[in-house]
């Protein structure tokens, strides 16, 4: 056999080997995208478009290293939800959820763990100064009382109430204790379309199945558009 034959023959087994390979290896690239997709589709609350509860936590928590005391962790809960759905239709409350979803993470930033932790409850960790926390929430609070309009066209007046607490003011950096914080805080201020800061108090109130009894003393700001 020729030189140029052998030569040949070499090459040829070398790209039948490679092109053999090539295809597993395509497979498994196409099978890692569409696993990644899926992965991201279960870190994402499929109607807000905000983290679900594992996605946020995990977020904040890495925020809350990162940032320590410059950091503030905030609870929503929309007002009067019920009375949307029962009476203007699951559709209309979708709706309302989606738009509380998109100012929140509007709100925020994408630098922010902003997640849906179930029903009409969310939650956001941010980097927000000290100095600039009023002005902030308080911005929050006009957003989350913006009416929402329907595809259908009309109008739905919401409301949400808004806690929030800081590591310097609760004197924990621990997300459980901030979290439980700011919700006693919210709880204080239901209905009232005012932000409620936490205190050191919030961090050990009493709850039952998850929500706060007692009411400890809480500062105010903020005011409903």
């Amino acid at each position: 056999m020729s030189s140029f034959l052998r030569v040949q023959g070499r090459i040829g087994q070398r790209t039948l080997f490679l092109t053999t390979a090539a295809v597993p290896l395509t497979g498994w690239a196409v099978h890692a995208v569409t696993l990644h997709r899926q992965l991201a589709a279960t870190r994402r609350d499929p109607l807000t478009g905000l983290l679900r509860r594992d996605a946020y936590t995990a977020r904040a928590r890495r925020l809350l290293a990162r940032h320590g005391d410059k950091v503030t962790v905030v609870m929503v809960d929309a007002d009067h939800f019920k009375q949307i759905n029962d009476g203007m239709g699951h559709e209309a409350g979708d709706t309302v959820l989606a738009a509380f979803g998109a100012r929140l993470a509007a709100w925020a930033g994408p630098r922010a763990a902003v997640g849906r932790l179930g029903g009409d409850e969310f939650a956001v960790v941010l980097e927000l100064a000290a100095d600039r926390r009023t002005q902030r929430l308080e911005q929050l609070v006009r957003m989350l009382h913006t009416p929402v309009t329907l595809d259908d066209g009309r109008t739905v007046d919401v409301a949400a109430s808004v806690g929030a607490a800081a590591p310097a003011l609760v004197g924990s950096r621990d997300l459980t204790a901030l979290q439980r914080a700011a919700d006693a805080a919210l709880y204080d201020g239901k209905h009232s379309g005012r932000a409620h800061l936490a205190t050191p108090a919030h961090v050990t109130v009493p709850s039952i199945n998850g929500r706060r009894v007692g009411r400890p003393g809480t500062a105010v700001w903020g005011r409903a558009a």
